[in-house]
């Protein structure tokens, strides 16, 4: 790509000394690795509603049906409204943005799992933090993830793929949506789809078939809706084993008995995880390079990323 991609970023994880205690979360996979590919814009809530570095500790407090930001030590220190407006004046921005990486455990940015008070300061349960559940109601679609959930190679490698779905679809297919963009589109990401969930993929494809010139745009966000969805479910190793099998299919009057018995052992031996993604992926390509199909060729499941992140490697 000749661009980076723009995602929005908590802003401790870019080493920026924002947090309560003046110190940072800096994250080296992310400036690093992902840092090549992605334009991180930081934002720190806290700081933006004026608290300041170092501050006064918050966490979030059970209010009845409601949840509260209030001070640790001083409960009378209230920020609940400044952050839900925050996040209001910020959304604007961050719908500009093709994913969003987020502090854990914070209580403004922490995506789940960050505690709730009771008001005898025991964590009774657990919730989001404002920030962080302003943006996913306000942008559903909108890839989101956790810096610490990125340590897991398949919850890395989700969240990676569905930026540069999101990213396409915004900046490719949205502003020059026709009939044929639409089904263009499902077509070039059905065996992806399918590798996380074959009967939700059947349906997609459905969906799109259905787009017409009047109905065009309610059909798109659907579909884009729940294309999103779907892509959001770990693909498993069961699903890539079905779609590297429907792959083969296309090659099955090109190979010769030996390379078609080692194809079929390689993708068996991924089934069986003895070897990685990226074995039978690299194997697939090397046999179309001698036996070129337009719709293998212009899948994304092929090439969903560039390949030097090194996702496949470790699934």
């Amino acid at each position: 790509m000749s661009e980076k991609i723009p995602v929005g970023i908590s802003s401790c994880l870019l080493g920026n000394e924002v947090r309560h205690n003046g110190g940072h979360k800096h994250d080296s996979y992310i400036t690093g690795t992902l840092g090549e590919y992605f334009e991180l814009t930081p934002f720190c809530p806290e700081v933006g509603i004026g608290l300041g570095v170092p501050r006064p500790a918050i966490r979030l407090v059970a209010d009845g049906d409601r949840v509260r930001v209030l001070g640790v030590k001083d409960p009378g220190l209230d920020v609940t409204e400044a952050l839900q407006g925050y996040t209001q004046s910020q959304l604007s921005t961050i719908g500009q943005l093709s994913g969003f990486i987020l502090k854990k455990g914070s209580p403004s940015c922490g995506m789940e799992r960050v505690k709730v008070y009771n008001a005898n300061g025991m964590p009774e349960k657990q919730g989001s933090g404002l920030f962080a559940a302003g943006i996913l109601a306000a942008l559903p679609e909108l890839p989101v993830e956790e810096e610490g959930r990125l340590g897991d190679p398949g919850l890395r490698e989700n969240f990676i793929q569905r930026v540069f779905v999101y990213h396409l679809w915004r900046h490719e297919i949205a502003p020059r949506l026709t009939v044929a963009a639409l089904t263009g589109f499902h077509a070039r990401m059905k065996l992806t789809l399918m590798s996380h969930d074959q009967d939700r993929a059947r349906d997609l494809g459905r969906l799109a078939a259905t787009a017409r010139g009047d109905n065009l745009q309610q059909v798109a966000a659907e579909y884009f809706s729940r294309a999103m969805a779907t892509l959001k479910k770990i693909a498993t190793r069961g699903n890539h084993v079905n779609v590297l099998q429907h792959i083969q299919g296309y090659l099955k009057r090109e190979l010769e008995r030996d390379d078609k018995a080692e194809l079929v052992d390689t993708i068996a031996a991924y089934g069986a995880g003895e070897v990685p993604l990226v074995v039978p992926i690299t194997l697939l390509k090397h046999y179309f390079r001698k036996a070129p199909d337009s719709y293998i060729e212009n899948s994304w499941y092929m090439a969903p990323y560039p390949q030097a992140l090194k996702l496949r490697n470790v699934l």
